[in-house]
């Protein structure tokens, strides 16, 4: 699995999210090596997205 460390890592996730939904808000936190998606219209696409780009998701509570 790639680790988010770079500008284009960041890029790709969210050019990948827009590719599901154009209208949610992303914050990648490349120092934590976390990703937040806000207001995703549909959170399965959107994890199978990010796993397709090879990296790790999930849903948190």
């Amino acid at each position: 699995m790639p680790q988010m460390s770079c500008g284009h890592c960041k890029s790709s996730i969210e050019k990948g999210v827009a590719s599901v939904d154009a209208d949610a808000v992303v914050d990648v936190d490349l120092t934590s090596r976390e990703v937040s998606v806000r207001r995703v219209s549909n959170t399965e696409m959107l994890i199978e997205a990010m796993k397709s780009a090879g990296y790790e998701a999930h849903v948190l509570s």
